[in-house]
């Protein structure tokens, strides 16, 4: 923005709002006019409503008539939440419309519908020993590891006890799975 350049801010009171309104047809000028839409909406509806139920009112002469000039006369300017009578009736009927759950991208927001959530796993051997790794278990993995008898010392041997090592579980030669293949590489990566 350069510094020449001023700012510019326009607002409209609802004094200059002007609401739109009829009142003249080509070079008819309306009676009593103008009107609002509201009024010409009662006007026609309730004329129409009039006389097709004439023989349920008659019996009372000009008062229906009059409560509907009267009705005309009070929907001039009426405000329904700070918004004319139109605009909030077409807000109702719009809210009726929408969708229960609202719009997302303009389409209605639906719950997608129930399904089956599958899945599986895979129990493997265990890894592979270790060579870097010491070949006496800790103490926490013999305390829980089964009690192993000692061997008898032969004749012209020492005499000091030995234990004898249980055999190690098979295991497959190379990796089974992705993740053991990925840890496999990890490791040979690591003893570089």
């Amino acid at each position: 923005m350069t510094a020449t350049a001023a700012r510019v801010g326009r607002f409209y009171t609802a004094a200059r709002r002007h609401p739109w309104v009829l009142g003249k047809v080509a070079d008819w000028k309306i009676p009593l006019g103008p009107y609002t839409p509201a009024q010409i909406a009662l006007a026609v509806g309730g004329g129409f409503l009039l006389v097709k139920t004439i023989s349920w009112w008659s019996w009372m002469g000009p008062i229906p008539i009059a409560c509907w000039v009267m009705a005309i006369w009070a929907v001039r300017r009426p405000k329904i939440a700070g918004r004319a009578p139109m605009q909030a009736a077409l807000g109702w009927a719009l809210l009726g419309w929408q969708p229960r759950g609202g719009r997302i991208g303009g389409r209605a927001a639906r719950d997608r519908a129930a399904r089956w959530l599958l899945g599986g796993f895979t129990i493997e051997g265990t890894p592979p020993p270790d060579p870097a790794a010491k070949a006496t278990p800790s103490r926490a993995a013999r305390q829980g590891a089964p009690r192993v008898p000692l061997a008898r010392p032969a004749a012209g041997r020492s005499s000091s006890p030995r234990r004898t090592q249980p055999a190690a579980p098979a295991v497959p030669a190379g990796p089974v799975s992705g993740v053991q293949q990925l840890l496999a590489l990890a490791q040979q990566g690591g003893a570089r």
